[in-house]
C-alpha cells in the first residue's frame, strides 16, 4: 500500500517501517499521524512478517511534530471553545494517539533504529517499540514542555517503566536534550552503534534472530509484559499462568516437545 509519509519494506519475516520524509528531517505532519495506524495494520495483517524495524530515511530519525503544518491545517482548533470545542479537540488527540498505540499493541515485536534527532513525537514513537538501538550521534528530547504542550502521545505513560519515574519527570519538566550515552545509562536504549547504517544493521540482525522464534510465543511475551505493568507480582504471575494455560498447547510447542521426547528415546 502506498503512503505519503511511510515506506513499508518487506524482506522475508522482517519488515522495515521507514519514516520517509527526509527532506524535512521526518517532521511529523498530518500524513504521519493518519498513516501510522494503517502502516502498522498492513504489517500485522501479513502473516509472513514476524518482526518489524522502525527506521528513518535521511540524517535524522525525526524532529517531532510539524507545528507549522498543524497550525495551517487545523486552524479551527484555535476557535474551538466550550464543551463542543473541547470534545472536538479530545477526539482529535485520541485520533493522533492511535498510531503510537498501534505500534505498542502490535502482536509483532518492533525494534527502533535511531539516528541524530529523536525529538518530541519521535520519542513517543520509539518508546512504543520493544527494543531501541541508536547511532552515537543520537539526541533525545521530550521537548513538548518547550512548546506549551503536555506530552500526550505515550512518553509520560511508557518512559517511567523504561527509565524510571524520576528521570522521566526530569526530562518532561525540563525538555532538555540527552545524548546516546545518557540514554544508554538510563536504559532508554540498549545499544549504541557508530552510525545510522550500523544501527539499522544491528536492528535487522536482532530482528532476524527473533524471527527464528515462534510468532505465537513472541506475541505472548509482548502481551504479558505490556499487561503486567502496574500489577503486583502475584497478579502478574497469575496472568502469565492463565495465558500459558490457554496457549501452551500450540502446534509449535507440541512439535518441539515431541522432538525432545524422540531425542531422549534415542539416547
Amino acid at each position: 500500500m502506498p503512503y505519503n509519509f511511510f515506506l513499508v519494506e518487506k524482506n522475508g519475516p522482517v519488515a522495515t517501517l521507514w519514516l520517509n520524509r527526509p527532506e524535512k528531517r521526518n517532521f511529523m505532519n498530518w500524513d504521519f499521524w493518519s498513516e501510522l495506524p494503517k502502516a502498522v495494520e498492513e504489517i500485522n495483517a501479513d502473516d509472513s512478517i514476524k518482526v518489524f524495524v522502525v527506521a528513518a530515511k535521511g540524517a535524522s530519525f525525526s524532529i517531532g511534530l510539524d507545528l507549522p503544518d498543524f497550525v495551517e491545517r487545523f486552524a479551527w482548533l484555535a476557535d474551538s471553545t466550550g464543551a463542543e470545542g473541547n470534545q472536538r479537540l479530545h477526539d482529535f488527540i485520541l485520533t493522533m494517539q492511535k498510531g503510537m498505540r498501534a505500534v505498542a499493541d502490535s502482536p509483532k515485536p518492533s525494534i527502533a533504529a535511531i539516528q541524530r534527532h529523536c525529538i518530541g513525537g519521535a520519542l513517543d514513537l520509539i518508546s512504543a517499540c520493544d527494543i531501541r538501538y541508536a547511532a552515537a550521534d543520537a539526541i533525545f528530547s521530550l521537548r513538548e514542555v518547550k512548546v506549551a504542550i503536555v506530552a500526550d502521545m505515550g512518553s509520560l505513560q511508557r518512559l517511567p517503566y523504561l527509565i524510571g519515574e524520576g528521570p522521566t519527570r526530569e526530562l518532561a519538566l525540563t525538555g532538555r536534550d540527552i545524548t546516546a550515552e545518557e540514554a544508554l545509562r538510563l536504559n532508554l536504549i540498549t545499544k549504541i552503534l557508530p552510525d545510522k547504517d550500523a544501527a539499522y544493521a544491528a536492528a535487522l540482525e536482532t530482528a532476524k534472530e527473533m524471527s527464528e522464534n515462534s510468532a505465537l510465543v513472541m506475541r505472548g511475551v509482548k502481551y504479558v509484559m505490556n499487561k503486567q505493568r502496574g500489577l503486583d507480582a502475584d497478579r502478574a504471575f497469575d496472568m502469565v499462568a492463565l495465558y500459558n494455560s490457554g496457549y501452551l498447547q500450540s502446534a509449535e510447542f507440541v512439535a518441539m516437545a515431541k522432538g525432545f521426547a524422540e531425542r531422549k528415546k534415542k539416547t
